[in-house]
């Protein structure tokens, strides 16, 4: 099987296990059985399509990966990836409730934050959560928390969800 993969998700690839894929920001540029990559993202070729905003999606991407290559990864293996990262280990798994009311622009950031347990409201907020590419479009002024998107992060998962979690738990 050919896997074209996007960088956002090669490291989920090949921490699956996966040896032999091509990596292109553009997938269908490529010829290939199966793209790997983001939710948000559309191909035309066969795709299985991943999330990996929060250590729970990260964990289950890999899994989801590894069983499409018929690579066996025990729960344990998977959660070995996470013991460098502590934001992602404390997360992984958790159920934490926090009393703290947050307006978010975008949908990734809401993953985030109701995996770190905020409360996602309309108004009456105690924060607005919001990605550095809809700066300009923000029309609250007080207490805004600008979260680096895409681009403007690290590519590896693990790093991504350190930097967002870390800038999110000085709220608390």
């Amino acid at each position: 099987m050919k896997i074209i993969t996007t960088p956002m998700c090669e490291e989920i690839v090949r921490l699956a296990g996966v040896s032999d894929y091509i990596v292109n920001k553009n997938p269908d540029e490529e010829e290939g059985d199966l793209a790997i990559l983001l939710s948000e993202s559309k191909v035309k070729m066969n795709s299985l399509p991943i999330k990996i905003n929060t250590p729970s999606q990260v964990f289950e991407s890999i899994k989801k990966v590894a069983e499409i290559v018929e690579n066996d990864l025990f729960d344990e293996d998977v959660t070995a990836f996470f013991d460098d990262f502590e934001m992602c280990k404390k997360y992984l798994n958790s159920d934490f409730k926090r009393d703290i009311d947050v307006k978010v622009y975008s949908n990734f950031l809401k993953d985030i934050v109701l995996d770190m347990g905020f409360n996602i409201v309309g108004e009456n907020f105690d924060y607005v959560i919001f990605p550095d590419y809809l700066k300009d479009k923000v029309i609250e002024t007080d207490n805004l928390v600008e979260i680096p998107s895409h681009n403007s992060i690290s590519k590896n998962p693990f790093e991504k969800i350190e930097m967002r979690y870390s800038l999110l738990e000085n709220l608390i």
